[in-house]
């Protein structure tokens, strides 16, 4: 071989490890943003049943304390901002959701003032299937953030930061919630 036939496979050798690596790094990143999507879609379903599970507890409660009334409404008026917002990406949900869970806690701390309700199997199947899913929501969204930070990890460092911007691989919001109060399930004495 001559010295030029040398430089060239070196140079060929050369690009073709560039070349793999960049198709190593993309192939990284695709799989990544799926597992980012998809760990938002298990929150958003955790989100979902909490949702569902509102007219329930609006049913329940008001059989048991029709003067409370208001604090009924502001539950029913949350629940629907935040399914009106579903489709939103994580930040953009956030103040609605945080709304959601105060209302829901509102309500399971004005139950107290019934002792019949307190009582009735309806309502402490409700308060445990919205207990257990605001530790489901918690969960998932500890997941989903935590995708998130590996993902923007690797958006933000060299060198897949470069194929990040040729590509179009952008950040991703991470879901939290503003209110200390509503990052723990609501909790009731009964």
């Amino acid at each position: 071989m001559t010295p030029g036939q040398v430089a060239t496979s070196a140079l060929v050798g050369a690009a073709l490890v560039v070349l793999l690596s960049v198709v190593v790094m993309y192939n990284r990143f695709v799989r990544q943003r799926a597992l980012v999507d998809e760990s938002w879609g298990q929150t958003d379903v955790e989100l979902t049943r909490r949702h569902e599970l509102i007219p329930n507890l609006v049913a329940t409660v008001r059989g048991y304390a029709e003067h409370e009334r208001a604090v009924l409404e502001a539950l029913t008026r949350a629940r629907e901002q935040a399914r009106a917002h579903k489709d939103d990406g994580p930040h953009q949900r956030e103040p609605f959701e945080d709304d959601l869970g105060r209302a829901v806690a509102g309500v399971l701390v004005r139950a107290e003032a019934y002792p019949d309700l307190k009582a009735s199997a309806g309502f402490l199947a409700l308060q445990d299937e919205l207990t257990n899913t605001e530790d489901r929501i918690a969960a998932a969204r500890r997941f989903y953030n935590g995708n998130v930070r590996a993902y923007n990890t690797r958006v933000s460092t060299f060198p897949s930061n470069l194929i990040a911007s040729v590509f179009s691989f952008r950040p991703r919001d991470f879901f939290e919630l503003a209110d200390s109060a509503a990052r723990t399930a609501p909790t009731v004495d009964l």
